[in-house]
C-alpha cells in the first residue's frame, strides 16, 4: 500500500563530541509539497539535512524514502536514490564552465571510449537552462558569473538530477527579488511533477508564500509541524523561541563612560550601507542579525580587512583612517574573527607563537626577541584566562576549541586594546569555556574596554549586551536597550 509521504524520519539523534545536535527528531514530508524547516541558528537544521543527503549517519532513529527503509553511504548514494541538495555555501569549480560544473562526475561520453562528449554536455546544459528560463551561457566560466547567476546554476544542477526530493538550504540568499520569483516558478513547476522540496530560509515572507507545511526545530529538538495556513509570523517566532530567557550569562554591571568608537554612515558597496552606531567604554554592544545580514562584513570594514567605500570612523572623538588591520591595531583595536581555524589560529604553530604574533614588537630588544619577557607575558595570560595547555610549546591545533579561543583572546589582550571586537566569541566551545569567556568579557568591560560582540545565539546577545543593534541585508534595522530587548523583538527586526 502506498504512502502519502516521500520522506519519513523518526527519533533521529546525532551527537558530536560534547554536543547533542539532534535529539529524537521527526520529519515527515508529503509527496509534491514544499516543506519548510525552521529554527534559529544552531537549532539542528543543517545537521538534519546532511543526514538526509548522506553526509552524516544518524546515531539512532529510522528513515524511510518512498516507503522503503533508507540507509545512505554518502551524497552519491543519496543522488542515486533520488535526493539532491542546493547547499547554503556555494562551492562551484571556478575555472570550469557552467556545463562542466552541472555535469561534474557524470559527463556524457563517446560510447565505451571514456572521452567526454563536450558537444552533448553543452547542448544538454543549454536545454536544461532553457527549460528553467535561466539565461546563462553553458560555456561561460563559473568565476566570470555573478554570485546570483552562480546560485541559479546551482539550482539548475539540483534539478538536473531529476530527483524526487530536493533540499534547498537558503537558496535565495544571493539572488534578487526578481530571481526569487523566478525560483518560485521553478518550484511550482516541480510540484506539478510531484517533486517534493525541503525549504530552509530565514526569510519568513518566502516561507508563507511558497511552503505548504512547516516543521520547527529548537536546540536540536522537534517542536512541531503545522500547515503554513495555520500559522502567522508571530506564532512561528513563538515556536522558534519558545521560552523565557533565564539568567545563565555572567553579565556584571560596569560603569559606562564616554564614547570610544563611533561609526557614521559607513558603507561598503554590495555588502552594507549607511550604518551608524557608537560604543562606549565599559559597554558591550551586541550586533544581531541572520546569516548574510552584513554583520561580519561591517566589522571587517571597521577593522580595515575590507575598507569601506564611504562613511567615517571616529576613535575617542577623533576621525581616523583605517586602511588595513595594521592601522586598526595601531589605533588599539582588536578583532577576534568568526572562524578561528580559517582566519584566527595559526594551527601548525605553538601556543606561544599564536599568543604573541601580533605583539612581538614589545618583546624585541636590540633586534632580538627577549624570550624571558615573552614567557612571563604568556604565563600571565594563561593564568588570567585559565588556558589548559601542557606548556607554551604545545601546538595550538592540539588544544580543545575553547582553549584555542582563549589563546586567541590572549593574543589581543597582550596589545591592551581600547576597542575589542568579538565575532562569534563562543562558537564551537563547550559550556565551561563559554562561561569563562563571558566572565572575561564582563571583567574587561569593568576595566573600561569598549566591546562589540556579534553572535548568532540570541540568548547570548540578550544575556551579555548592554545595547543591541540588529542588521538585515546590509542595513541597520533598529537599536534596542538591554531592558527593552527580547528574542521576539530582535527576530521581528531581523526578518524585516
Amino acid at each position: 500500500m502506498g504512502t502519502e509521504y516521500i520522506l519519513e524520519m523518526e527519533n533521529i539523534s546525532k551527537e558530536f563530541p560534547g554536543v547533542k545536535a539532534l535529539d529524537k527528531i521527526r520529519l515527515k514530508v508529503k509527496k509534491g509539497t514544499v516543506h519548510a524547516l525552521m529554527g534559529e541558528n544552531g537549532a539542528g537544521k543543517s545537521t538534519l539535512m546532511k543526514i538526509i543527503f548522506g553526509m552524516y549517519t544518524p546515531d539512532s532513529g529510522t528513515m524511510k524514502f518512498k516507503g522503503k527503509e533508507l540507509k545512505l553511504s554518502g551524497p552519491k548514494d543519496a543522488l542515486d536514490q533520488g535526493i539532491s541538495m542546493i547547499h547554503q555555501e556555494l562551492s562551484p569549480v571556478p575555472y570550469m564552465t557552467v556545463a562542466e560544473n552541472i555535469f561534474l562526475g557524470r559527463e556524457p561520453v563517446y560510447g565505451k571510449t571514456g572521452w567526454v562528449n563536450t558537444k552533448k554536455m553543452i547542448e544538454d546544459t543549454r536545454k536544461l537552462l532553457q527549460s528553467l528560463q535561466i539565461h546563462v551561457d553553458p560555456t561561460a566560466k563559473m568565476n566570470d558569473l555573478s554570485i546570483a547567476n552562480m546560485q541559479m546554476v546551482e539550482i539548475a544542477k539540483a534539478v538536473s538530477y531529476h530527483a524526487d526530493l530536493i533540499i534547498m538550504d537558503e537558496p535565495t540568499s544571493a539572488i534578487t527579488e526578481k530571481e526569487v520569483e523566478h525560483l518560485f516558478e521553478i518550484i511550482r513547476s516541480l510540484k506539478k511533477k510531484r517533486v517534493s522540496i525541503i525549504y530552509i530560509s530565514h526569510k519568513m515572507d518566502e516561507i508563507f508564500k511558497i511552503c505548504d507545511e512547516i516543521t520547527v526545530l529548537r536546540d536540536g529538538q522537534y517542536i512541531g509541524t503545522q500547515a503554513a495556513g495555520e500559522l502567522n509570523q508571530d506564532l512561528l517566532i513563538q515556536m522558534m523561541v519558545g521560552r523565557e530567557i533565564k539568567q545563565v550569562f555572567h553579565k556584571e554591571k560596569a560603569e559606562i563612560k564616554e564614547v570610544a568608537l563611533s561609526v557614521k554612515n559607513l558603507s561598503r558597496a554590495g555588502k552594507f550601507s549607511n550604518v551608524s552606531f557608537e560604543v562606549r567604554k565599559g559597554e558591550i554592544l551586541g550586533i544581531a542579525g541572520l546569516m548574510g545580514s552584513g554583520r561580519t562584513e561591517l566589522i571587517e570594514s571597521i577593522f580595515g580587512i575590507h575598507p569601506p567605500t564611504s562613511g567615517e570612523i571616529y576613535l575617542h572623538g577623533n576621525r581616523v583612517k583605517i586602511h588595513s588591520p595594521a592601522d586598526a591595531i595601531r589605533h588599539k583595536m582588536a578583532l577576534l574573527t568568526e572562524d578561528r581555524k580559517l582566519t584566527g589560529a595559526f594551527l601548525p604553530l605553538s601556543v606561544r607563537d599564536n599568543m604573541t604574533i601580533s605583539s612581538l614588537d614589545r618583546f624585541i630588544k636590540y633586534g632580538l626577541v627577549h624570550s624571558k619577557s615573552v614567557k612571563k607575558a604568556c604565563d600571565e595570560q594563561i593564568e588570567r584566562l585559565n588556558i589548559k595547555t601542557p606548556n607554551l610549546n604545545q601546538l595550538i591545533l592540539n588544544l580543545s576549541g575553547g582553549n584555542q579561543q582563549k589563546v586567541l583572546l590572549a593574543r589581543w589582550l597582550l596589545n591592551d586594546p581600547d576597542v575589542l571586537i568579538l565575532d562569534e566569541p563562543t562558537r564551537g566551545v563547550d559550556v565551561g569555556a563559554k562561561s569563562e569567556i563571558h566572565k572575561l568579557m564582563s571583567k574587561l568591560a569593568r576595566e573600561g574596554k569598549a566591546i562589540i560582540m556579534i553572535s548568532s545565539e540570541l540568548p547570548e546577545i540578550l544575556g551579555m549586551s548592554d545595547r543591541i543593534i540588529v542588521m538585515h541585508e546590509g542595513n541597520k534595522k533598529g537599536e534596542l536597550t538591554r531592558e527593552e530587548a527580547s528574542q521576539e523583538k530582535i527576530l521581528e527586526l531581523a526578518y524585516q
